[in-house]
């Protein structure tokens, strides 16, 4: 009888509630996840900056340029190429931020070939009809700098796009993008489980 008393009280037992799983390995602190840069993208936005720098540079030296033109009344048809000159530098150094706003109407400046070209055309805008007079020596200096600058920019983007760097990086960048949404969903499921984990949590108590 003793042994049928122990096994009776033995099966009116509940059984042991499972634990539940130790919460998973956070990639950094904080909970937010890190993700590296891509060195060649890295490369690609400092020239870029440079670029737009120069761009901006021609922009100002053309600007000076019409003003004394126009000022003196020696050249207007150097003032209003000036004028030119400053519009396309302005859309040069636009085209090198890569809005999406921007691209969408112009295309072809998508491929690093058309974009060097592009500013190739606006360094020799830029250096063109120099004034040598003694009077104007900054100026022709500043243009000089500016010009040679941008051609150089303007060179190393044809070379590249030639070598397809324009693609690779484009397709880099496409991978980026996917790879940064991938760690924002991530980062929100993180925080909905921690959230779901409170409410649990509360409704124990």
């Amino acid at each position: 009888m003793a042994r049928n008393g122990e096994r009776v009280g033995e099966i009116s037992q509940p059984p042991p509630q499972p634990q539940p799983p130790p919460p998973p390995a956070r990639a950094a602190s904080g909970g937010r996840l890190r993700t590296r840069a891509d060195p060649l993208l890295v490369v690609c936005r400092c020239f870029s900056v440079l670029t737009s720098l120069t761009a901006l540079l021609c922009l100002a030296v053309n600007v000076l340029s019409a003003i004394r033109s126009f000022k003196n009344g020696s050249d207007i048809f150097d003032g209003i190429f000036r004028c030119y000159a400053v519009v396309i530098a302005f859309f040069v150094a636009l085209a090198e931020t890569e809005w999406q706003f921007v691209l969408k109407f112009t295309k072809v400046l998508e491929y690093w070939v058309a974009r060097g070209m592009l500013q190739i055309f606006v360094a020799v805008m830029t250096r063109a009809f120099p004034d040598y007079s003694a009077k104007q020596k900054d100026l022709i200096l500043l243009q000089n700098i500016a010009s040679y600058m941008l051609l150089a920019c303007g060179v190393v983007y044809v070379i590249s796009g030639i070598l397809c760097i324009g693609c690779i990086k484009r397709a880099r960048q496409q991978k980026e993008m996917t790879r940064d949404q991938a760690v924002k969903d991530l980062e929100d499921l993180e925080r909905r489980r921690e959230e779901l984990e409170q409410l649990l949590v509360a409704e124990r108590v």
